[in-house]
């Protein structure tokens, strides 16, 4: 009886995060001003990627295949757009197999992103990369993300306690706070327990655009007209990013 109970609470679960990855992909193909922002992100990522076999972790709804065909992309449940179902913190591939892992929006998700962290350094060759695209807290996005976005932000969590990183196990309920307490907060901590896992690249970015833009979750207040414009005021702002910043860009470089 427990187990029936069990399987119906799981099925209903899958059901709920294939309806999610569904509904993104047709916000995904409506709404142009998300598109163009992430196809910058996607340049920049491009930057930093290796040659050789990607992972992407997370595909949800197909956006990053479309700019990297040959890019392995999972999620951890199937849709028809994905090549793969698997879970972050355990990677089913050999040692030292892939050149790059691209996680966007996914590492504030993961139960214990620590487990992640030694399962890629496992997996990937010398010099392979883990390239992140995150939420980032600063004072201007503290109070969207803890206030009007769909995700929880739990601040006076341990990232690295794993026990968990303090959010539900449902995987789309993310702690936006991980990113940032990792990288800055708990930075030392991270350097000591994976030394192999250099830091080459940190950047915190986007001010206007993508809080305008709605993102997945809500209308968009940022027609494409505005794009140059708000473009240039946001390279005024750069210097004072760590107040300002919605988003934090990590590249990890195996030694």
């Amino acid at each position: 009886m427990f187990g029936d109970f069990k399987n119906a609470t799981s099925s209903l679960m899958e059901k709920k995060t294939s309806d999610i990855l569904n509904k993104r992909q047709v916000i995904w193909q409506s709404k142009g001003i998300l598109r163009r922002l992430y196809y910058r992100w996607y340049d920049i990522i491009a930057e930093y990627l290796k040659p050789g076999t990607t992972l992407e972790l997370g595909g949800g709804s197909g956006n990053l295949k479309e700019f990297f065909p040959d890019t392995i992309s999972s999620d951890i449940l199937f849709e028809p757009w994905l090549d793969a179902v698997l879970d972050a913190q355990v990677l089913p591939f050999k040692k030292e197999s892939l050149d790059s892992i691209v996680l966007f929006d996914v590492l504030h998700h993961l139960i214990e992103p620590a487990t992640f962290f030694y399962e890629a350094e496992r997996v990937l060759r010398p010099l392979g990369r883990i390239v992140l695209m995150e939420p980032y807290i600063s004072w201007a996005s503290f109070f969207i993300y803890q206030f009007l976005h769909s995700e929880s932000m739990v601040w006076h969590v341990d990232p690295f306690n794993m026990a968990g990183s303090g959010k539900s196990k449902n995987p789309f309920y993310g702690n936006q706070a991980i990113p940032t307490l990792i990288f800055e907060k708990y930075r030392e901590q991270f350097i000591r327990d994976f030394p192999r896992l250099k830091i080459i690249k940190e950047e915190r970015m986007d001010f206007f655009i993508y809080p305008l833009s709605g993102g997945f979750h809500n209308p968009s207040l940022c027609p494409l007209f505005l794009w140059n414009g708000l473009k240039f005021f946001e390279r005024l702002l750069q210097p004072i990013n760590r107040y300002v910043a919605f988003r934090l860009f990590v590249v990890l470089e195996k030694k």
